[in-house]
């Protein structure tokens, strides 16, 4: 008698989808490869999901309303605003270990922009994005880290556009590491907004 196929959880066929994705272009990321990375069958996947389509959406749909838990766990480990703030740049530079890592990603980009389905689910996770980080800076404004006039709707748009157009411009580029650019671009958004780059600036 064979053995039971094994079970995985949403969760674990999430992370290894996320894994195929990473190694991977968009056209490569097949429901066997899902499968294998999971430890489960191509057959189960289309049991539970109907179709790669399915799956890919659905794991979209987790992603969406995944900024809340990412801050949330960062704030956990950062009392600091700022800090909070540049930890969550660091992982953000994640999506760029590598020019063919960032690839793909932007492969992903582009289906997400263009098809209406997955593009809803972009959206969500982009505007809980700028909510987060609107609430980093606001408590960083509260707790003196900015300059006491700071604009925190402004600045949150231009941090929320430094932190995902400085992978563009490393993966043109290319210059030290994307974190390296990441953490350069967020410092020179901030610079002004700082108490003590305030002080420079009127001195």
């Amino acid at each position: 008698m064979s053995p039971r196929p094994r079970k995985a959880s949403d969760a674990e066929v999430f992370a290894a989808a996320h894994r195929v994705m990473q190694q991977v272009g968009p056209a490569e990321v097949t429901l066997g490869r899902i499968a294998a990375e999971a430890g489960v069958t191509a057959g189960a996947l289309v049991q539970r999901f109907g179709s790669r389509r399915g799956l890919m959406l659905a794991l979209m749909a987790e992603f969406s309303t995944s900024a809340a838990a990412i801050f949330a766990e960062i704030r956990a480990a950062h009392p600091s605003a700022l800090a909070a703030l540049r930890a969550y740049a660091e992982r953000h530079a994640q999506m760029a270990e590598s020019p063919q890592t960032l690839a793909h990603h932007l492969s992903w980009l582009q289906i997400d922009l263009t098809d209406p389905d997955y593009h809803q689910h972009m959206r969500v996770h982009a505007a809980d994005t700028r909510r987060e980080l609107r609430a980093l800076l606001a408590d960083g404004l509260a707790a003196g880290e900015l300059a006491a006039d700071t604009d925190v709707d402004v600045l949150t748009r231009a941090v929320q556009a430094a932190l995902n157009g400085s992978l563009f411009v490393w993966a043109m580029l290319r210059e030290g590491t994307a974190a390296d650019s990441v953490r350069a671009d967020l410092d020179a958004v901030l610079a002004p907004y700082l108490p003590v780059g305030r002080e420079r600036m009127s001195g």
